[in-house]
């Protein structure tokens, strides 16, 4: 089996890095991101490094605090009324785009309608809404045909795709066409003209920006105070670079350090490892539906008899059992909504045996899988390596392509077969946080085509993913999750591999860091 990183392997690199130079008379946090952001559109890449990037720029009606509860950010207050049919959200005073135009409801209103075009729980907002519309400069308000009590946490959660408000000329595009001009109300702007795409984003302190008056700031709620001049994200070639840069103060902040290194951080005295994210980090092995074998569940469910989530957790985080956690299924576990139904298909040891009769039983005949799997991303290669090693060992031939997480993206859209640029299965990583409900887990859909790539298509989740919006109580609720979970292990729209812990590090003078996800607002230099 391929094991861990080598630690020693790229010292060498280290000791040539990259000139990192700070802005002449300006204040800069410097950051090292877990990749370069390939699509800028926040609306149309679920991505968390686009999603990060965009939290700098943009701002959202409400905001998930630390502890995901959505609170007012955008809009001074909201009234309900005609039994949870009508909401009206009034926008708070004072709000500017980076352009200089007021924010408007109804830019809030097209910003809106793009958004719940590509987003899960967009969509089921957009279909229990009768109108959305501008009341007034300041007030915007949903007619719904049903209650909808979760719509600020819609609006102002943590996960992908987010609610980020733009101005109308821009949301207007379709949501199928990306936005390449970033002009939000948040409280840095970008500089696309500083952009060096595979190396650099810089953004810029926005003095128009009116942060939200009293509380503290919590995640993506309370006020947004931006402390420096300049962010600059430096896209690190290697973690052996990353590693020395931060040691020797040319960045600030490494965002997800390789676990090879964290002893060696946490020894210095200068650096500070923090686990700002406290749900975790799931592991994805995607199947695409479209395309045979993989199109075949017993296919799937051969894929899943060989491989160990204790496997694919060592590997990717190291030994040590508090920072990782396997019997993983579909929902975060020790969350309300969690279920132990189905768990008994996560094989420990793996089931190489079963694997390879269920491959008989398909009629398998060796024919190549792609497996696509991003080399710039430490923990999603190495996760790539183990799921490898263990599908061949049960049977499957494994054609594993490495390239950059971008590349990635754009290929992971391509429905058509592997020869010309399809896909079987596509390894990542999602936030815990996703799988705290069937609502915010992207992967967890049965919708086909108009699902997240891989477009699985299990009309039964889809039912019970609807069912779960009715359900009158959370009790109900989990039921109806213990039986997605079923589903869920029948049917395979993924192989979960497992939940680990990421520690982030960054200068021991950084003060204000967040919980939850990289922020850059509340962050100071003492």
């Amino acid at each position: 089996m391929t094991t861990r990183r080598g630690f020693l392997a790229g010292m060498a690199t280290a000791l040539s890095i990259p000139a990192v130079g700070r802005a002449q008379g300006a204040s800069v946090l410097k950051f090292a991101p877990q990749s370069d952001v390939a699509i800028l559109d926040p609306i149309m890449s679920v991505s968390y490094v686009t999603r990060n990037h965009a939290f700098l720029i943009f701002d959202t009606l409400y905001g998930a605090d630390e502890n995901n509860r959505a609170q007012p950010q955008m809009v001074e207050g909201h009234r309900v009324e005609r039994d949870g049919l009508e909401w009206t959200l009034t926008l708070r005073e004072g709000l500017r785009f980076h352009d200089g135009s007021p924010v408007l409801a109804r830019d809030v209103v097209a910003s809106i309608q793009r958004w719940w075009k590509r987003d899960n729980v967009g969509q089921v907002l957009a279909g229990i809404t009768d109108e959305l519309s501008a009341v007034s400069d300041r007030a915007v308000r949903f007619r719904l045909k049903v209650p909808f009590p979760m719509l600020p946490d819609a609006l102002g959660k943590f996960g992908t795709n987010n609610a980020v408000i733009m101005p109308e000329r821009l949301a207007r595009t379709e949501a199928t066409v990306q936005v390449t001009e970033m002009v939000g109300s948040g409280p840095y702007r970008f500089l696309p003209q500083e952009r060096v795409p595979g190396s650099r984003l810089v953004y810029e302190k926005f003095g128009g920006y009116v942060p939200r008056a009293g509380g503290q700031t919590s995640a993506l709620a309370g006020p947004k105070v931006a402390h420096f001049d300049r962010v600059e994200w430096h896209v690190m070639p290697d973690v052996a670079t990353a590693a020395a840069a931060l040691q020797k103060g040319e960045i600030d902040w490494w965002e997800q350090p390789a676990s090879d290194y964290w002893k060696l951080l946490a020894g210095n005295r200068n650096i500070k490892l923090d686990q700002i994210d406290t749900f975790g980090s799931a592991g994805v092995i995607r199947f695409n539906f479209l395309q045979a074998p993989t199109s075949n569940v017993l296919i799937r469910r051969a894929a899943l008899a060989a491989i160990s989530q204790r496997d694919v957790m060592t590997a990717v985080i190291g030994e040590e059992k508090d920072r990782w956690r396997d019997k993983v299924g579909f929902f975060l576990p020790g969350t309300p909504m969690a279920s132990t139904v189905g768990i008994d298909a996560l094989k420990e040891p793996p089931d190489p045996a079963t694997a390879r009769r269920l491959l008989a039983e398909a009629g398998y005949k060796g024919e190549p899988l792609v497996f696509l799997v991003p080399g710039d991303i430490a923990t999603i290669k190495t996760q790539g390596e183990v799921v490898t090693d263990a599908l061949q060992k049960a049977g499957f031939t494994i054609d594993m392509q490495v390239m950059d997480w971008g590349t990635v993206l754009a290929r992971a859209n391509n429905r058509q077969e592997a020869s010309k640029g399809g896909w079987h299965l596509i390894g990542t990583f999602t936030a815990g946080v996703g799988l705290l409900n069937p609502s915010s887990n992207n992967f967890l859909r049965g919708s086909g085509t108009s699902a997240i790539f891989g477009w699985s298509d299990i009309p039964k989740l889809e039912e019970l993913r609807s069912a779960w919006f009715r359900a009158p109580t959370v009790e109900a609720q989990a039921a109806i999750c213990a039986e997605i979970q079923r589903v869920a292990f029948d049917t395979l729209p993924y192989a979960p591999t497992g939940l680990y812990f990421q520690q982030t590090a960054y200068r021991s003078n950084l003060t204000g860091v967040q919980k939850g996800l990289p922020l850059f607002y509340g962050v100071r230099r003492t």
